[in-house]
């Protein structure tokens, strides 16, 4: 992916992009840190492909998603016999990497017991795999992604402090889509697009009030959630007009707090039916609506679609009937 590639004009995404040319041609570690959604990983790629590393190998671990069990063996490989069900050797990551880029994501989410052996594998460019004593030497760049504040985690001791000054060589920090909202038109007009050729659709054409809408609502899932919303709207649309916007976002720019509400509630309520009152897992109303499964909950308890102490995995049947009546009735 070329950075030429990437997605907007406004000053906050354009001071990224030249941080990225920056630091892109150089080996030094980096750290994208962001919220949730705001194209953590695209960037990361994106510095890769820009680098001169590019035609070697870009490998990604995700430290939030393998097991605290396993994440150690993920990362740096293991021998026959290293552990019950070892039954080959098995490079890890780091090793796959070689010459190339480690990418971890969710990096505060590694266990804090083996940061001292990422950090000294980091320091080092050198190795063991699990259930040996032979040292690997490599030649690795590394980058890695949070949604958390790594520096308020080491003051609470649950992240060390030297990998924290180890990785964070080169902060980007990634700015939310509400401080970038000259770019949604953008990436809007983008998403439509992509998904109307994947979807084999006529191109769609998101009208003007629509686009004003879009442009003027806080989206908390950031680029994910944006993302997601159109490419329901294009699945929605029978012409070449994504006219079921309409329906989920308010048509004016005057619009009063109430109104957003009621759209943003609304659009909850349809997602809820649609999964069949599931919230979380990868099926889950938050995962459509490109949000954490906490974070959709709290929405809905502000909203007053659930009660505050309330914090479902899933809701009931006639609990998500009972949602749909009552918003349809305006009556939160």
């Amino acid at each position: 992916m070329a950075i030429s590639e990437l997605i907007g004009s406004s000053p906050k995404f354009r001071a990224v992009l030249d941080e990225i040319n920056i630091v892109a041609p150089v080996d030094s570690p980096v750290l994208v840190r962001g919220e949730t959604g705001t194209g953590k990983e695209v960037i990361v790629q994106a510095i890769h492909d820009a680098s001169l590393r590019r035609r070697n190998p870009f490998v990604a671990i995700n430290c939030a998603a393998i097991p605290a069990t396993l994440i150690e063996s993920e990362l740096f490989g293991h021998e026959r016999g290293a552990f019950t069900g070892a039954l080959a050797p098995r490079a890890g990551r780091l090793q796959l990497a070689d010459r190339g880029t480690l990418f971890l994501d969710e990096i505060g989410d590694m266990p804090l017991e083996l940061q001292p052996k990422l950090l000294r594998a980091l320091q080092e460019q050198r190795f063991e795999r699990l259930g040996s004593s032979q040292s690997i030497q490599v030649n690795v760049r590394v980058i890695a992604a949070t949604n958390q504040d790594l520096w308020g985690m080491v003051q609470e001791r649950k992240f060390r402090a030297d990998l924290y000054y180890r990785l964070n060589v080169f902060p980007i920090t990634l700015p939310p889509l509400r401080e970038r909202k000259a770019d949604i038109p953008l990436l809007a007009v983008h998403f439509a697009r992509k998904f109307a050729e994947r979807l084999g659709k006529p191109a769609c054409r998101i009208p003007d009030d629509a686009m004003e809408a879009l442009a003027n609502y806080d989206w908390p899932g950031n680029i994910r959630e944006l993302q997601n919303f159109i490419e329901r709207a294009v699945i929605l649309t029978t012409d070449s007009v994504l006219r079921r916007l309409a329906d989920l976002i308010p048509h004016s720019v005057t619009t009063t707090v109430r109104t957003l509400a009621d759209a943003e509630r609304a659009h909850i309520v349809e997602t809820l039916r649609q999964t069949n009152g599931i919230v979380g897992g990868r099926s889950g109303a938050a995962a459509r609506l490109g949000l954490p499964r906490t974070t959709l909950i709290a929405r809905m308890q502000r909203l007053g679609l659930i009660p505050p102490s309330e914090r479902p995995h899933a809701l009931p049947a006639n609990g998500v009937e009972d949602l749909v009546n009552v918003a349809g009735a305006g009556g939160f």
